[in-house]
């Protein structure tokens, strides 16, 4: 099994054992609570702004998100990640970044190569002008080859995003509780 195989495997179980370390370790201020819930919410919108643009396996998504970044559904997770390390304690960043290097970076790389195979005549032109992750300030506006959709609310509810809002209410209120101290 190759490096990228093992870290597409192991990304959903870990997310869960770091999520109950997370649950366990967070130490949340009124400061760092505002702080990552913003970053956090941040990276649900462009999530939502992704997932309501890509049609997948049957369209290189080139548009909305996608002509800022390749990878918009990750670079959202990695914000709301980041946001809500930074809403429990700010040294949970540093955990965040290396979890997301070993097991995100074989993703992307894996993925890469099936979307290239999929996609020959469209996607190099598209990965030499749009970044892999961090994005770009501007749209790019393509070679007229790839292909998007506009927003579509229908394509949002399709992929299931709703469930990453909802994840993100349920964490936001339960580090507002152990603000609180009604959770200990």
């Amino acid at each position: 099994m190759t490096l990228s195989r093992l870290a597409s495997r192991l990304r959903l179980p870990l997310g869960f054992v770091v999520g109950g370390l997370y649950l366990a370790f967070a130490r949340p201020s009124r400061e760092t609570l505002l702080a990552g819930a913003i970053v956090a919410f941040l990276g649900i919108l462009v999530r939502a702004w992704a997932a309501g643009h890509i049609i997948k396996n049957d369209k290189l998504a080139t548009t909305g998100p996608y002509a800022h970044t390749r990878n918009p559904l990750y670079f959202g997770s990695f914000l709301i990640a980041c946001g809500f390390a930074i809403a429990a304690h700010w040294a949970l960043l540093i955990f965040v970044a290396v979890f997301w290097l070993l097991i995100y970076g074989p993703t992307i790389a894996r993925e890469r190569a099936k979307i290239l195979e999929k996609f020959p005549d469209t996607y190099p032109d598209f990965e030499r002008n749009v970044p892999a992750f961090f994005p770009r300030l501007t749209a790019w506006k393509g070679s007229g080859q790839g292909e998007g959709t506009p927003f579509s609310a229908a394509l949002y509810m399709r992929h299931g995003e709703w469930r990453a809002l909802m994840g993100y209410l349920g964490g936001m209120t339960w580090l507002v509780l152990r603000l609180r101290g009604v959770i200990g």
